[in-house]
């Protein structure tokens, strides 16, 4: 019996996985900073934008009556801490993006981010729940206290609010990304 022995040379792969710790993750730091921005804009344009007027009866006479954001302190915080959300989403993208440049001042603003960020998740969480709140009264009324539904009525008022709000938990869900990415990055710089 011939013996078979391949004379063909072994490839082995000179480049090891890289651990997770060793991998920068500041370009993501930057997107969902961006992401943070856009979302918190988005959120504002749809709520400011939902002004609708109908006719509704008034003593049996078809009167004029507005839905304005401006009606409801909530909603007014809503915009208030989403404004917010939206500069510091902006001015912490261009620091991100600066750090990136400057990677030796990187944990000392990590540090830094990561306190505002979790200040930012808390305005932006209450803000969410209270416009929420507020929201869904809207949509079903409560008939214990004798509040009507409005939706049936200012239905583009409604929408915008809704589409407000799913976009502002979608930017808390980004905020809470950024805390852990930020937590994470210095975690692993932490000696052993």
């Amino acid at each position: 019996m011939a013996s078979t022995t391949s004379t063909e040379p072994v490839i082995k792969s000179s480049s090891a996985p890289i651990p997770l710790a060793a991998l920068d993750y500041s370009k993501i730091d930057v997107i969902l900073r961006f992401l943070l921005f856009g979302a918190s804009v988005s959120a504002v344009a749809s709520i400011v934008s939902s002004d609708q007027t109908e006719l509704v009866l008034f003593q049996g006479v078809p009167v004029p009556n507005p839905a304005k954001f401006k009606y409801s302190p909530a909603l007014i915080y809503f915009v208030s801490a989403f404004s917010v959300s939206g500069l510091y989403g902006l001015f912490t993208t261009i620091v991100s993006i600066s750090v990136i440049q400057k990677p030796q001042y990187k944990l000392k603003f990590l540090l830094h981010l990561l306190l505002c960020d979790a200040l930012i998740l808390g305005i932006v969480a209450s803000a969410t729940g209270t416009a929420g709140g507020i929201a869904y009264l809207g949509l079903k009324g409560n008939s214990h206290v004798g509040w009507i539904k409005v939706c049936n009525v200012y239905d583009k008022f409604c929408r915008h609010l809704a589409g407000s709000i799913a976009t502002a938990l979608f930017g808390s869900i980004v905020d809470v990304l950024l805390i852990w990415l930020s937590a994470y990055t210095l975690h692993t710089h932490v000696p052993k």
